[in-house]
């Protein structure tokens, strides 16, 4: 009888241990997942919704995902929450838009859904009213999304993982499917469909590019997988540090993700034999273009006060332009939007931190801005020729759209 009434006594303890532990998973696998940083609007509370996510359709906000039963999803179930990863199906019957990258949580396992789940719950909730999208026609009739998942919902396939390590396959699914890096870092179609025939290989996303995520282009601008997995974790590498679209993801998921995870992810991307890297030796100015030698005097005008005389760099303060992969890109954008728009102060981990960068659009005359992007790219960059005057206006045109 004392057996029987211990073992009662005790059977809460243990499911209440289970629970917790779910909910612990679940906290891990939401970060993973990178679920903040779309439904976390700047300066609101976590998971509340709010955050406007620009497409060239018109505007999709971020929904509320805190337990709260009027505006959140206080009345989801678990297979309810399953549905809405992996179909992208509320309850209502209502369709979302694929924004909400189900087509690659649509891989996620049961037991995955079911622990994010149980974390999601576990919130206070927040009352806060979700933001209606404000879309063009005809993309702001739900309907016709039924016949864009005919076409398009199975499209992410993963490639098969037997013959790789167990660390590669854990980055698999890390970066395939809770990641879904593949969103972002793969071209779309006019009608917003990713093109799995260039899986990976960089799309542009805002005006940025997301650069190609393949071993070999991973390797050609100057990425280890020691490198890359540090990167994941901090933020900043001897490559550069996150910026735009990226950093939300550091702030949000990568740094609280373990160094098991970041080495796997890396693993994945760069296989596991990684390609010879690629080294760029810094060219003299006796050796740039003309253009490109113009642009000295433009980078110690608006550069090298930070960024050092010979683009050293500064530890903390700023990065270095040797070995920047920013710079090794064959498309120019990022350079150039970083060079016109700036960059916000970036908080990495640790101690490391990157002071605001203004933005020199109405400082440097599409010449001036020619002359500077030649001057990076072929100095630091491996780059060889200069880039048309056209390109530079036709990519600041691009901006101002």
């Amino acid at each position: 009888m004392r057996i029987v009434l211990m073992a009662s006594l005790l059977l809460p303890l243990a499911a209440h241990a289970a629970d917790s532990a779910q909910i612990e998973r679940g906290r891990y696998l939401a970060r993973a997942a990178d679920c903040a940083a779309c439904h976390t609007a700047e300066g609101g509370a976590e998971y509340a919704g709010g955050l406007p996510l620009n497409s060239p359709y018109g505007i999709i906000y971020g929904t509320n995902i805190t337990p709260d039963k009027e505006h959140g999803i206080g009345h989801y179930s678990a297979d309810d929450l399953y549905r809405v990863l992996t179909d992208g199906q509320r309850p209502d019957g209502a369709q979302l838009y694929p924004a909400m990258p189900y087509t690659s949580y649509r891989l996620i396992s049961r037991e995955d859904s079911d622990a994010i789940y149980a974390y999601l719950m576990s919130l206070a909730p927040v009352a806060r009213p979700n933001a209606e999208t404000d879309l063009s026609f005809p993309y702001n009739v739900r309907f016709g999304l039924k016949f864009w998942n005919l076409l398009y919902q199975d499209s992410v396939q993963l490639q098969p993982a037997a013959d790789n390590s167990e660390t590669w396959q854990r980055g698999q699914y890390l970066v395939e499917v809770l990641g879904h890096c593949g969103e972002c870092h793969t071209p779309r179609n006019k009608l917003g469909a990713l093109q799995q025939e260039q899986r990976l290989q960089g799309g542009v996303l805002g005006g940025y590019e997301a650069p190609s995520l393949l071993a070999v282009d991973l390797a050609e601008r100057g990425w280890t997988t020691e490198d890359l997995a540090q990167f994941l974790k901090h933020g900043i590498s001897a490559q550069g540090s996150m910026f735009n679209e990226m950093y939300p993801v550091l702030h949000h998921s990568t740094q609280y993700l373990p160094k098991e995870d970041h080495l796997a992810m890396a693993t994945f991307l760069l296989g596991d034999e990684p390609p010879a890297v690629k080294v760029v030796a810094t060219q003299p100015l006796d050796k740039l273009g003309d253009s490109a030698r113009r642009g000295r005097q433009d980078y110690l005008n608006v550069c090298a006060g930070c960024h050092g005389v010979d683009g050293e760099g500064v530890p903390h303060v700023a990065v270095a332009m040797n070995g920047n992969t920013t710079l090794r890109l064959s498309d120019p954008r990022n350079l150039l939007r970083v060079i016109d728009d700036g960059i916000k102060e970036q908080q990495f981990t640790g101690f490391e931190r990157m002071q605001p960068m203004p933005g020199f659009h109405d400082t440097l005359s599409d010449a001036q801005l020619g002359d500077l992007l030649n001057y990076l790219r072929q100095t630091w960059g491996g780059a060889s020729g200069d880039l048309p005057p056209s390109q530079v206006a036709d990519l600041r045109g691009e901006a101002g759209e």
